[in-house]
């Protein structure tokens, strides 16, 4: 029903259009792009779209859809959807003595603000940012971006964690009791939840927001977050799964909910017997948790990815929970990149040839994966166009900056880390032109885990055997990148355990199982990827490039890497490329990028006993002792 001239196309661009119209799926495809973002926007679009999937993913589509599709579960990459911040728009403004009773703040005990802000759209969220001066706007390249300060903490705080013990209880016999897990009593919980009670019961206003985790309608979760600022809805708005209409929010029932009282402290820290006058604490049994001290948005997004990895693995059928990022080809095949703050898994898995499934946490059920989240959380130091151009694209007006130094004329300088080198920016995920928009696909094909070593001893990548999969997931070696917790201003080498220590609240045997059983059970392969220091360590040797980084990546993902051959490595066994195409052998040949051979072989040795140290705590643990797969000293 359009026509070229209703849609005001230059002469060049009528004759593509009409072009376009010669294929019925080139149509749908156009015409969706021209309701959603204008005539012009979707002639561009378009063009991009076609560098993307190319026509042979066109005519896949003309297959039955048996062929491509299973369920809810899409192995397709699909095309960029028109979801925008516009399609967003739930919003409700509670007002008048009975506001918390409509928002069902009474049930939490909280009855005095008699104006909520719930689920606030991106203009108003821009809007009340300014009118609250709770930051300043910046002049980004592709739009105008909030940009908010959070203050001395900059990045997490974990010695600040705490997971309520409650005795008798499911939680007390499952959770792994330890220095990430930290115990904290019922009492001072609920000496923290009645401060945070009665201090919203202080405010005339606040702002709630309702969203899920998961993007698996059977197994996602409901969570509530109340707030004091709008930059806090701002961000869990671009981290989480926005509800899609205003009838979700009827008679919507949290299965978990989180009061962050980020301008309050907690003056009897010492009685309470924690460690400073900040707390996040976590009650597993109330579904409740509080937040004292800390103006960082991670605390958010990372205590409910806790709370998943507690929640899946004793679901039945248990599930498995991921630090990972993960996107998807043309053909469907699923790629997961694990890895900590810092290692890769934002920047490597924004690939303009695949679709985006999510950057940072998954699970993996009976169907497939399935993105926990509804946007992302990149670091931006030393970010340009160049090194990362959908990441640098993505921040314009409803991503937000936090930690960023901005210069005078108002423009962001990303390579200032002079606040922290834990700049961030988050964004909605439709803020990737080609993310995957079920956010949900099949079962994975690679499984690539992400090494920043410190010591500069592994190569750029090697090939796993199902035990060495196993052993590396366990251990979990890489580097604490600087900023991302308070205290770590340069790499420090460190064993994470699934890649994620910090946020996995059962035994790390437990997360191991599952690996073994799904990669058993669909024949993933699964690579090591070194991006850290190449030619000596941390100080003397010089980062991976990401082009080296990505060419691997590339390598493995179009399967061109299993037709190589490979040699074993003399002390950690597993399998190194001889060559690869684009990558330079001696980077392959780690040894030779060292000066001194006989420094190289030192720093093997010493690696390999902290490896073999580490695993001592899981020797005999699980269902399976991996201790044979590991390196040799």
């Amino acid at each position: 029903q359009f026509s070229t001239q209703k849609l005001h196309l230059k002469p060049n661009d009528r004759q593509v259009f009409q072009t376009m119209l010669a294929s019925s799926t080139a149509a749908r495809l156009f015409l969706r792009k021209a309701v959603g973002h204008g005539a012009r926007n979707a002639t561009r679009a378009f063009a991009t779209q076609s560098s993307i999937f190319t026509p042979r993913s066109f005519q896949a589509r003309k297959e039955p859809r048996q062929a491509t599709q299973r369920f809810w579960k899409s192995t397709v990459a699909e095309s960029p959807p028109a979801e925008s911040r516009d399609t967003y728009n739930v919003a409700q403004h509670l007002v008048g003595t009975d506001a918390c009773l409509k928002a069902g703040l009474d049930k939490l005990g909280i009855t005095n603000p008699s104006t909520i802000y719930r689920n606030l759209t991106y203009q108003e969220l821009f809007e009340h940012e300014q009118a609250n001066n709770e930051g300043i706007v910046a002049k980004a390249e592709y739009g105008d971006t909030f940009v908010v300060d959070t203050g001395k903490y900059t990045g997490r705080s974990p010695k600040d964690k705490w997971v309520v013990l409650n005795p008798g209880t499911e939680s007390a016999e499952n959770i792994d009791w330890n220095d990430i897990n930290q115990p904290t009593s019922p009492e001072v919980f609920d000496e923290l939840y009645d401060k945070a009670v009665e201090y919203f019961n202080t405010r005339d206003k606040c702002y709630v927001f309702d969203c899920y985790v998961g993007a698996s309608p059977e197994s996602r979760k409901k969570v509530r977050f109340v707030h004091e600022m709008a930059w806090q809805q701002h961000f869990v708005s671009n981290m989480f799964i926005r509800p899609e209409s205003p009838e979700e929010l009827d008679d919507f029932e949290p299965d978990f909910t989180v009061i962050n009282c980020c301008s309050q402290v907690d003056e009897d820290w010492e009685r309470h017997n924690l460690h400073s006058e900040t707390a996040a604490v976590f009650n597993v049994e109330k579904e409740k948790a509080v937040i004292f001290g800390t103006w960082y948005g991670g605390e958010n997004k990372k205590g409910i990815f806790s709370l998943m990895n507690y929640w899946l693995p004793l679901s039945d059928p248990p599930q498995f929970p991921m630090h990972c990022s993960a996107n998807v080809g043309q053909k469907g095949d699923v790629a997961l990149f694990f890895g900590l703050s810092g290692t890769g898994k934002t920047t490597l898995s924004a690939d303009p040839h695949r679709a985006l499934i999510g950057d940072d946490e998954h699970g993996w059920d009976e169907q497939g994966v399935y993105n926990f989240e509804g946007g992302c959380y990149a670091k931006t130091i030393n970010l340009t166009e160049k090194t990362e151009p959908d990441i640098y694209r993505a921040i314009h007006t409803d991503a937000l900056l936090e930690n960023v130094k901005i210069l005078e004329d108002g423009t962001p300088d990303y390579f200032d880390v002079s606040k922290t080198e834990n700049g961030r920016v988050s964004y909605p995920i439709f803020h990737i032109p080609n993310y995957h928009k079920e956010q949900m696909a099949g079962h994975p094909e690679n499984i690539i885990f992400l090494s920043c070593d410190a010591f500069g001893v592994l190569p750029p990548v090697a090939r796993l055997n199902s035990g060495q999969a196993m052993y590396h997931f366990l251990s979990g070696y890489t580097a604490k990148v600087a900023g991302t917790e308070r205290g770590i201003v340069e790499p420090v080498a460190t064993f994470s355990t699934c890649f994620g220590a910090a946020f996995m609240t059962l035994h790390p045997t437990v997360y191991a199982d599952l690996l073994q059983q799904k990669l058993d059970k669909h024949g993933t392969h699964t690579y090591l990827v070194n991006s850290g220091w190449a030619g000596g360590p941390y100080g003397e040797g010089d980062r991976m490039s990401i082009k080296t980084t990505r060419t691997c990546i590339d390598a493995i993902l179009d399967g061109s890497i299993q037709h190589t051959e490979f040699q074993p490595h003399p002390v950690f066994g597993f399998d190194v490329p001889v060559s690869l195409d684009g990558v330079p052998d001696e980077i392959l040949d780690i040894k030779s990028t060292w000066s001194d051979p006989a420094a190289y072989d030192a720093q093997a040795k010493k690696l390999a006993s902290m490896y073999i140290e580490n695993f001592k705590k899981y020797e005999g643990k699980g269902s399976i002792d991996y201790t044979e797969f590991g390196p040799h000293a």
